[in-house]
C-alpha cells in the first residue's frame, strides 16, 4: 500500500505544489476501469475491457467490468475453491469420522454460526438459512480481506457493493415473514395498531404507526448498507491519509522526512492489525444482523 501511495502521490501531484494527496485518496479508494500492479511507476496496468450499454425501455445499463467488479468476483471464487473440496471431503473421505484440517476448522466455524447465531437469533426453522447467512459472512469476509493485500481493492467500500447485499438480505428477510407469518400476519408488521382501542384509536394509531412500521422496513438494510461500507472506507481512507504525511513532509528536511516517515509507519503498521480485525468483526456483524431482522420478522406475533 505504501507503493501504491508513492505511485499516485507521484501521479496526481504537481511538480512545484507537492502531491495531491486528495487525489491520491480517491485513485486508490474509488473504482476505476484499470487494475494496477505497479511499483513506483513500473509494472503492468491492466485495462479491463468497456461494453456498449445495454438499453431496455428507459434504463440503460453498463455492463462493462470494473475494479471493484473483479474481486468480487474473486471472492466468490475464493469461496467455491475452498467449500466445495470441504463439501465433497466431508461427504465422502469424512463421511464416518471426524475431519482434519481446514476441513475440521470449517466445521467448527459452520457448527458455530448455526448454533450461536443462526438457530440463537431466528429459532424454529433457522437451519434453512444457515446456508446463506454463512454465504454473506465469507463473501463480505474475503471481499474486505482482499482490500489488506498488495495491489488489492475492497468491493466493501463501494456502497453499490453494500447496497446489493443489503437488497438480498431485505428480499430474504420479507420472503421469510411472509412464509412465517402468512399474508394477513406479514400485512400486520406494516398496518399496525395495538389491541383493544376503539375505531376511532385504532384508525389514529393506524395513520400513525404505518408510516412507522414501513420506514422500518427500510432503515434496517439502508443501515447494514451504511454500516459496512462506512466502516471500510474510513480504515483505508485513514491508512492512505497517514501514508500521505510522508510525502508532505518529504522537502521538510531529512529529520523532518524521516521522523514523519518513521512514525506515519508506525502508526499505519498498527492501524492495519486493527484492519484486520475489522474486516472479520464487519463481516461477522452484517451476517449476525441478517439472522437477526430474519427472526424479528418471522416471530412478530
Amino acid at each position: 500500500m505504501l507503493q501504491g501511495a508513492a505511485q499516485a502521490a507521484q501521479e496526481h501531484g504537481a511538480a512545484d505544489s507537492g502531491p495531491d494527496l486528495q487525489g491520491m485518496l480517491m485513485h486508490h479508494l474509488l473504482d476505476g476501469a484499470e487494475l494496477e500492479f505497479q511499483v513506483l511507476g513500473v509494472g503492468p496496468v491492466i485495462h479491463l475491457p468497456h461494453f456498449d450499454p445495454v438499453h431496455i425501455g428507459p434504463l440503460t445499463l453498463d455492463l462493462s467490468p470494473t475494479k471493484h467488479v473483479v474481486f468480487l468476483f474473486l471472492s466468490a471464487l475464493i469461496c467455491l475453491a475452498i467449500f466445495l473440496p470441504i463439501g465433497r471431503a466431508m461427504k465422502n473421505k469424512y463421511s464416518d469420522r471426524a475431519p482434519t484440517g481446514l476441513a475440521n476448522a470449517m466445521e467448527a466455524m459452520v457448527l458455530y454460526f448455526r448454533d450461536e447465531v443462526v438457530r440463537r437469533n431466528i429459532g424454529h426453522g433457522a437451519d434453512a438459512y444457515t446456508g446463506y447467512i454463512l454465504t454473506l459472512f465469507f463473501f463480505i469476509l474475503f471481499m474486505n480481506l482482499l482490500g489488506l493485500v498488495p495491489f488489492g481493492a475492497t468491493a466493501t467500500g463501494n456502497f453499490m457493493v453494500t447496497g446489493a447485499l443489503a437488497l438480498v438480505t431485505f428480499v430474504v428477510t420479507e420472503i421469510s415473514g411472509m412464509r412465517a407469518l402468512g399474508f394477513s400476519g406479514y400485512m400486520g408488521t406494516i398496518f399496525y395498531a395495538p389491541k383493544g382501542l376503539n375505531p376511532v384509536g385504532t384508525a389514529i394509531m393506524l395513520v400513525i404507526l404505518t408510516p412507522v412500521e414501513f420506514l422500518g422496513k427500510l432503515t434496517k438494510p439502508f443501515a447494514l448498507m451504511i454500516r459496512l461500507f462506512a466502516n471500510m472506507m474510513a480504515g483505508h481512507t485513514l491508512v492512505l491519509s497517514l501514508l500521505g504525511l510522508i510525502f508532505m513532509f518529504a522537502s521538510g528536511g531529512a529529520i523532518v522526512a524521516g521522523g514523519v516517515t518513521v512514525a506515519s509507519i508506525a502508526m499505519v503498521s498498527g492501524i492495519m492489525i486493527l484492519e484486520l480485525f475489522v474486516a472479520f468483526l464487519q463481516a461477522y456483524i452484517f451476517a449476525m444482523l441478517t439472522s437477526v431482522f430474519i427472526g424479528l420478522i418471522q416471530h412478530a406475533h
